[in-house]
């Protein structure tokens, strides 16, 4: 398998980095790398916070520290003041790379190694409230040799961020299964996505270990129409449903997605009605299934199946398993719904801190089923089910109707506390048209929806608070529900 430094000085091309300078991206990644061997000669590799803006820093940062083995988390430097004392006091680290560093008592000084002194960037001020008292916490986790640990954010939609525990060798393993299963020696990928976040990173990750191009772009500027001149037809771009929405509501964009190899589609689930449009273009979509733990997707639907009608998330990949249980751990039959349990050589080794030596099975909280062709369908989350009136609702059938009805932009349906029934149904959308009448919604569903899995109550807002990978966040729906119920417009 091939470690980071190898894939920096296999690179022969000087374009591989679309947009950006490739060369400055070698610079910078060898410069570091050379800092960092420095700094860990004579004691525990330091600990890195990686919340560079700039990609071509972040990502030449990033194979600096694997390179140097050190333990690298990745982090959004959009986060609020809240969630990076979170981070501060869950990782104590060493050196911050990012998100403007005097904010946080970070600053130029010089860190005495034995007898030399090391030019340190960014290392934690001593004056820091949040900075370790010795550059090392007694409870680091040790690396080891050429397995530098990757700590990728997760669950920062419900307010509390973990870090799961990845390693260069369980990248390589969801990028060898994709590889494997998309028939692919190189991959040439087009990022629309965070660096940080599961999803953008490893479009980074194939290209760069298959020796394949990567094109970086904000969603923002390809939304305007700032698209580079490629073969769309050599290159995969990913998305999530939102940004997939978004780019069909222009015919020049939808056109430019029409000419790709493949779409990859996920991170939250997608509603009928965006497939259907989007098959009708004849977009070659590719719905996935996999997360942050998984190292992105361990199931995805082939464009050709896709086109040909198919609605799944797919076939397992090679580097997966996938086995459906029902509450009492036993193994399902095919087209039986249950708890989705993974095993996969892409599974993280736990949340920092605590790293677990032996891969397990990984219970996750979707349900769903495999089909007799050995697909992947999901059902919906179990922590998202709704009872109502003592029957089982899951909201993804219910977002799927009323996305259906096209009066409405955005739909997210929960379940409130309700007195009489358990939980009423309730359903946070953004209309389409400001005159749209919740009435009018109701009307269409008659024919399509059970009584009981028409919501009860109907809030219309702007917007909903999704996050960049367009998962939306319960809490705060849950907030505006009890707002709204409270004080009903009138």
């Amino acid at each position: 398998m091939e470690q980071p430094l190898n894939c920096l000085n296999n690179l022969t091309q000087d374009d591989w980095l679309i947009g950006y300078n490739s060369r400055q991206f070698n610079h910078i990644a060898q410069e570091l790398y050379l800092e960092l061997t420095q700094l860990s000669a004579c004691r525990i590799p330091p600990k890195i916070i990686l919340a560079e803006r700039e990609p071509v820093r972040f990502l030449a940062s990033f194979i600096a520290a694997c390179a140097a083995n050190c333990p690298v988390f990745l982090c959004n430097p959009d986060w609020g003041t809240q969630e990076w004392q979170q981070v501060f006091d869950l990782v104590q680290p060493d050196i911050i790379w990012g998100i403007g560093n005097r904010e946080w008592g970070v600053g130029n000084r010089e860190w005495e190694i034995g007898n030399r002194n090391c030019e340190e960037i960014t290392i934690i001020s001593p004056s820091s409230p949040s900075s370790p008292s010795s550059p090392s916490s007694p409870h680091s986790p040790l690396p080891t040799p050429h397995s530098p640990l990757i700590l990728i954010p997760t669950g920062g939609s419900s307010g509390q961020i973990k870090f799961a525990i990845h390693t260069w060798e369980t990248l390589i393993a969801s990028v060898q299964g994709f590889t494997e299963y998309f028939q692919l020696k190189q991959v040439n990928s087009f990022s629309v996505l965070p660096l940080y976040h599961v999803s953008g990173l490893m479009q980074f990750m194939r290209s760069f270990t298959t020796g394949g191009k990567l094109a970086i772009l904000p969603f923002k500027a390809v939304e305007t129409g700032q698209i580079f001149n490629i073969k769309q037809s050599e290159f995969l771009i990913s998305l999530v449903p939102t940004q997939l929405q978004r780019l069909l509501q222009n015919p020049e964009l939808t056109q430019w997605l029409t000419q790709f190899n493949t779409v990859l589609l996920g991170g939250a689930p997608a509603w009928n009605e965006l497939l259907e449009k989007a098959r009708f273009h004849r977009i070659r979509l590719a719905p996935t299934y996999g997360m942050t733990e998984t190292a992105s997707q361990i199931a995805t639907l082939k464009p050709d199946d896709f086109l040909d009608g198919k609605i799944s998330s797919g076939q397992i990949l090679p580097h997966a398993k996938v086995t459906i249980r029902n509450q009492q751990g036993d193994i399902l039959n095919s087209s039986q719904i249950g708890n989705i349990t993974i095993q996969a050589q892409s599974l993280a080794l736990g949340y920092y801190p605590k790293k677990r030596e032996n891969q397990a099975d990984f219970q996750v909280d979707d349900l769903g089923f495999l089909d007799e062709q050995g697909h992947l369908n999901i059902v919906g989350r179990n922590s998202d089910k709704i009872i109502t009136g003592g029957e089982n609702i899951y909201p993804a059938e219910i977002e799927s109707a009323i996305q259906a009805t096209q009066l409405v932009a955005d739909i997210c349906v929960i379940g409130i506390p309700d007195k009489h029934w358990g939980q009423a149904l309730t359903a946070i959308y953004i209309p389409k048209k400001s005159n749209t009448s919740a009435l009018k919604i109701q009307t269409l569903l008659k024919d399509k929806l059970s009584k009981y899995k028409i919501p009860k109550y109907w809030i219309p807002q702007q917007n909903l608070p999704r996050n960049s990978q367009g998962k939306i966040n319960r809490q705060q729906l849950q907030q505006i529900a009890r707002e709204f119920l409270q004080n009903p417009i009138t």
